[in-house]
């Protein structure tokens, strides 16, 4: 799989990110996946997927603390597009056992509390939801801090075994707004309230003017590293 990573780049730069999805769901039928999280970015490429009717499958990760407006944009979104979001979920005892032992807002008292509780709520279900699929199409953009500057738009996964493809990676935040007003895209009611990133509710806050882009995810944090483990490189 390694040795299309480069032809998918080369693709990227002579097509749109439409047409490169679509060339995706031909070279590889029925193994394309695409994750949301209902920001702005992923309604972007939901939009995209549906307005070509693309055979890709969409799936989000419920982590279970998850703010209401993603809730209701989860449900705008259905009701629009008329298509299928498959969502998974934390597993149960998991869960249970590492609340019990560390009280349900354990990961404000260390790093690696936090880590583990996005383990478990965010890493184990994404490698369910990736099993049989050969691309995975992502949300991320360079802009987003300095870490994803270093990515391309398509690269390797050595973590989870698959090719991922990053269709507005070079987009500006600017573009992302503007073809969310032009096409009418059902979006995050937080993203008007100075949330440009949102994660799970207990994790994120608004940033301030002239913050980095993702300072409102685990703000107590004073680490530069603002991921949760879905993206490793």
């Amino acid at each position: 799989m390694k040795e299309f990573v480069n032809e998918i780049r080369d693709w990227a730069e002579s097509f749109s990110p439409q047409e490169v999805m679509k060339k995706l769901t031909t070279a590889f039928p029925e193994q394309v996946v695409f994750s949301t999280s209902f920001g702005l970015e992923d309604q972007v490429i939901t939009d995209m997927i549906a307005g070509l009717q693309l055979p890709v499958k969409i799936f989000t990760l419920d982590t279970g603390r998850l703010f209401s407006e993603t809730y209701s944009v989860w449900n705008s979104t259905l009701e629009r597009y008329q298509i299928n979001i498959r969502a998974y979920y934390p597993d149960g005892e998991a869960l249970n056992a590492f609340v019990s032992q560390h009280g349900p807002n354990a990961f404000y008292e260390s790093v690696a509390l936090r880590k583990q509780c996005c383990h478990i709520r965010k890493v184990e279900p994404l490698k369910k939801a990736l099993q049989g699929a050969k691309i995975w199409i992502t949300g991320l953009r360079s802009e987003q801090g300095s870490e994803r500057q270093q990515l391309q738009k398509a690269e390797w996964d050595e973590a989870n075994q698959i090719i991922k493809f990053h269709p507005l990676f070079d987009w500006t935040w600017e573009e992302v707004w503007n073809y969310v007003r032009t096409n009418h895209v059902p979006y995050n009611v937080l993203h008007d309230r100075g949330f440009p990133s949102i994660g799970c509710a207990p994790c994120t806050r608004a940033i301030k003017p002239g913050e980095d882009f993702r300072a409102g995810r685990w703000w107590w944090e004073n680490n530069a590293s603002k991921e949760c483990g879905l993206h490793k490189r």
